[in-house]
């Protein structure tokens, strides 16, 4: 007996699409993601419709009984219309084939079953029926309601060949098994098909940049990050594609000393930061993934000391704009962002182990401007000890260092600091060409004010300006 699922077809768009059919005489079905998120209860505003037909036509006829305007994107044999705020896009059934150097499919027009054939997954194959006389029955060749119950990522093809047909579907399945993970279920890929992904691993060398990057981030966006990437080094797919972070993985051990297991650590610390960051900030997100990366390069054992990782705050910040450029990630103010928190993250714990002096304060203050909150959230989620003592002491003295934040920035105004005295105005003064001693005496006062020397404001930076500049044998003009 077939399963009725009309209850999720409450909606006119799908009353509409029926019509149309009948009146084409083509069968049409809802499918992919829509129809999985209906069984997991998940609300859903992207709805795939698959015509047995032209689908460009379909979604024309479509558009015209609903009078809404229809985007045709012809390369790619796909239609799109919004109606009542869900996006439809149509699309022909087609069969695909591919060449083993490419990931682009030959295609040609095909069946329902033909189209269910080539999904990526089989939770991801399911289909709603949307012909009158099987209104809302689910098509599911592949077992897919019974693969979403029980937690499973499958493909409905051998592996083999799904991964080497497409390998962007290998980071597909990892970045749907950490999406549609939850407290009760933990989705987990099959065995053969993680043993495919060990063999078809160097298929994802034929991938563009920018594809893997679109998958990173939204596997980074998930509730539970770690899931991804954790999966990805399982299946030996993390070396190719960040190959710094797979460089963190594993303990070594020298006269019976070990060092913290740096990946382990890292995925932690992705995990505290998505969970405590309520706004979904993809960047604090990559801060957190690459915070450690450059650790491995400076890694060394010291026979009093044991290992030691120093500099690697500074390394790793050199190191962002290399993996950002390689994998076609923006190179602008969001690259500048986490190289900055890279680059910071060991600042605050500083002040907790030095002490919280008002002049460290106000030069973290100054480095970290806007961004001090988003940086005092990564070094929060940095604290992964599985002493609680220990942890509850770094806490209570980060609410030290936050409290002294919040009272330095209030007395002095750092945050955003602007040097009082500009270039133009020594310049000015001193009836001075551009040249190396005027940066020399701009700094001078920049540290005296963040030393907390003198006071930031003009009066007693222009004071303390004209008695260093004395010193250095200049003579004002004004």
């Amino acid at each position: 007996m077939a399963t009725v699922t009309s209850q999720y077809l409450d909606k006119d768009i799908f009353r509409v699409i029926s019509e149309v059919a009948a009146e084409k005489g083509v069968r049409a079905f809802v499918i992919g993601g829509y129809v999985r998120d209906c069984f997991l209860g998940r609300p859903s505003s992207d709805i795939d419709v698959v015509v047995e037909g032209n689908g460009l036509e379909f979604a024309g006829a479509v558009g015209d009984k609903t009078h809404r305007k229809v985007q045709y994107f012809k390369n790619f044999g796909t239609a799109m219309l919004r109606f009542e705020g869900d996006e439809i896009e149509f699309v022909g059934a087609r069969k695909e084939s591919y060449r083993r150097e490419s990931r682009k499919p030959i295609v040609e027009n095909g069946t329902i079953e033909d189209d269910q054939l080539r999904r990526d997954f089989t939770i991801n194959a399911m289909a709603f029926s949307l012909q009158k006389e099987s209104f809302g029955e689910l098509v599911d060749p592949f077992g897919g309601i019974r693969d979403l119950a029980a937690g499973i990522i499958r493909t409905p093809l051998d592996p083999d060949t799904t991964y080497s047909d497409d390998p962007l579907r290998m980071l597909r399945a990892v970045r749907f098994a950490a999406k549609l993970s939850t407290p009760e279920v933990r989705f987990r890929i099959v065995p053969e098909s993680m043993d495919s992904m060990r063999r078809m691993a160097p298929r994802l060398e034929i991938l563009s940049k920018e594809r893997i990057a679109e998958e990173l981030d939204k596997m980074l966006l998930c509730n539970k990050p770690s899931i991804a990437f954790s999966l990805m080094d399982q299946a030996g797919l993390l070396p190719y594609i960040l190959p710094q972070l797979s460089a963190l993985k594993g303990v070594e051990t020298i006269d019976g000393r070990g060092h913290k297991e740096i990946l382990s650590h890292t995925l932690m610390v992705l995990d505290n930061v998505a969970e405590a960051d309520g706004k979904g900030n993809l960047w604090l997100r990559w801060a957190a993934l690459l915070h450690d990366i450059g650790k491995a390069p400076v890694k060394k054992y010291d026979p009093v000391l044991g290992w030691t990782f120093y500099g690697h705050d500074v390394v790793g910040s050199k190191m962002v704009p290399g993996i950002f450029a390689s994998l076609k990630l923006p190179l602008d103010e969001k690259m500048k962002y986490v190289k900055k928190l890279v680059w910071l993250h060991m600042r605050p714990i500083a002040l907790v182990d030095d002490g919280v002096t008002d002049s460290a304060v106000r030069r973290l203050l100054f480095d970290a401007g806007d961004d001090i909150d988003d940086l005092m959230l990564l070094c929060n989620a940095d604290i992964t000890s599985k002493n609680p003592a220990k942890v509850a002491r770094v806490h209570a003295n980060f609410e030290l260092v936050k409290r002294k934040l919040v009272e330095v920035e209030e007395k002095d105004a750092i945050r955003n600091f602007k040097n009082p005295i500009t270039g133009d105005y020594v310049m000015e003064v001193y009836g001075l060409e551009p040249c190396n001693l005027i940066g020399e005496i701009k700094e001078y006062v920049k540290n005296a004010i963040l030393d907390g020397v003198i006071g930031n404001n003009f009066e007693e930076a222009d004071k303390l300006m004209r008695s260093k500049a004395a010193e250095m044998g200049l003579k004002a003009c004004r």
